[in-house]
Order: structure tokens, then sequence, then C-alpha cells
């Protein structure tokens, strides 16, 4: 019985050191992403994503300072701490990337294929699509977030969201949920922020796109989410797709009331 006890204080005591060096960690981490802030390499992203919104491209020749992100066309400021949200032009709801193909489609004249083709950038591959979400994210960095779901369309957005989160499948059986709703989650010596609580998911989804050190890229939300589908061994889904931008409305909308600080650094 002593023996049994001196056993369950002893692994108390690895557990308390082992939650401390991680904590230690995590804060260094903390140090590192506060240290090269000012010299995000997003920014270099940013500028290429403006020259792009402006040039003159496409079968038409046209740029995409006429696209409407809600706000009225050609409005950036603030526009993405308002997506996903309802669109009278098309009938449906729509995030960021969907809205930017459905742009370059009507605007300049794309083809579906070609308006999504390399959405996800690599070397000596780049990609057009991260750098235009880049400079239009960037457009509401210090804006809160301010999600709408009051349409109808919205709200049906929003519960599919929801319930593709708590979905659980594939050959592990894991949901977004399974890392993603309770407190103080770990995996290595990674956090996991609880989306389902509003501190942790406005701390979170105000920092995507963000550029990754360890790709050397900017990464879209739209490529996170597929990346989280990866790790639960579910098919990854089609660009733009209904059921991403429904879990991202889902993301953004209990995001609501954080300040949107992207595109950030992440490791």
């Amino acid at each position: 019985m002593r023996r049994t006890s001196m056993l369950l204080t002893g692994v108390a005591g690895l557990a308390a050191t082992a939650f401390a060096l991680a904590q230690d960690q995590g804060d260094e981490i903390a140090k590192y992403r506060e240290l090269l802030a000012d010299g995000n390499p997003a920014e270099l992203w940013e500028m290429r994503g403006e020259e792009l919104w402006k040039a003159k491209a496409g079968p038409r020749q046209v740029s995409l300072e006429a696209c409407d992100l809600g706000k009225g066309p050609g409005v950036v400021k603030g526009a993405y701490a308002e997506l996903p949200r309802y669109f009278k032009d098309t009938g449906k709801v729509m995030d960021l990337e969907q809205r930017l193909m459905h742009c370059r489609m009507t605007l300049q004249g794309l083809t579906a294929e070609q308006a999504s083709a390399t959405p996800f950038g690599s070397t000596g591959k780049p990609s057009d699509i991260e750098p235009l979400v880049a400079y239009i994210t960037a457009q509401s960095r210090g804006v809160k977030m301010n999600v709408s779901t009051r349409h109808p369309q919205e709200k049906r957005a929003y519960e599919i969201g929801k319930q593709l989160f708590f979905y659980r499948g594939g050959s592990h059986d894991f949901a977004c949920a399974t890392c993603h709703s309770a407190d103080k989650m770990r995996i290595r010596m990674q956090d996991l922020p609880n989306l389902t609580a509003k501190k942790d998911a406005q701390a979170a989804y105000t920092s995507w796109p963000a550029y990754r050190v360890s790709q050397g890229e900017v990464r879209t939300m739209q490529h996170r989410l597929n990346d989280c589908f990866r790790q639960q061994r579910f098919p990854e889904p089609m660009y733009a797709s209904e059921a991403i931008t429904a879990l991202t409305m889902f993301l953004a909308a209990n995001a609501n009331g954080g300040v949107y600080n992207g595109p950030a650094l992440k490791r």
C-alpha cells in the first residue's frame, strides 16, 4: 500500500514537472513570436497581394478592385472581420476564399479551375491566392470580429459548421472537437485552444492566416482546416467547398468581439 502511494506520488511529481517544462516551452515560443512580430515575412505576401488585387488580369484584363467582399465594391478595410457572410448576388454564405474565387470568375473571366489553381503555394510553385488573402485580411488588422448570424442562411451555415466540428469519423474516430473542445489540452508541446470557449476562439481565429516558419509560406484558413482534416485521417475537402465555409462560419462567429491581428506568425 505504501509502495503504491509512493508510486502515485512519483507519477504525480513527474506529471507536474512535465507540465511545468511544457509551460516554460510555451512561454519561450510566445517570446520568440513576439521578437519576430515586427519582421513577419507575411508582409511580403501582403505586398504581392496588393499588386495582384490592383493588376489587370484574366481574359477580360480587369483588376479585382471592383470585387465586393460585403462592404461595397473594392472596400477591403474591415471586410474580413465580417466574413463569412450571406451575399445576395449569389444567394449563399461565402467565406473570403470562396468570394475571391467568385470575383476572379465574374470580374476577370477566369474558369473555376483557373480561379482555384494552386491555392496553396510551395517551393518553386507560388500561389496567387495566399498573397491576395494576406493583403485582404491585413486590412482588418485592429478591427473587432463581427460576423453576422442573423440571416437564415447564416444561421444555417453556423449550425452545419457546428455539426461538422463535433462530427466523429475516420480511422481514428476523431472530430475537430476531440482536440479543440476542452480547456488546457496539449499535443506534444503545442497548446490546443478550446474553440468552443470565446476567449480561446478569439485568440486562435484572429491570428489566421499566418506565416508558417516550418513551411516558409503564408497559410490561409482553408489550408489550416484542410490540415486538421488530414490529421483526423479524413478525406481532404475540395477547395472553397460549402463544408469548409460552414465550419469557418462556426469558428468565426465564436470569435466575435476579438480583435483581428493577422496575418500572424506560427511555428
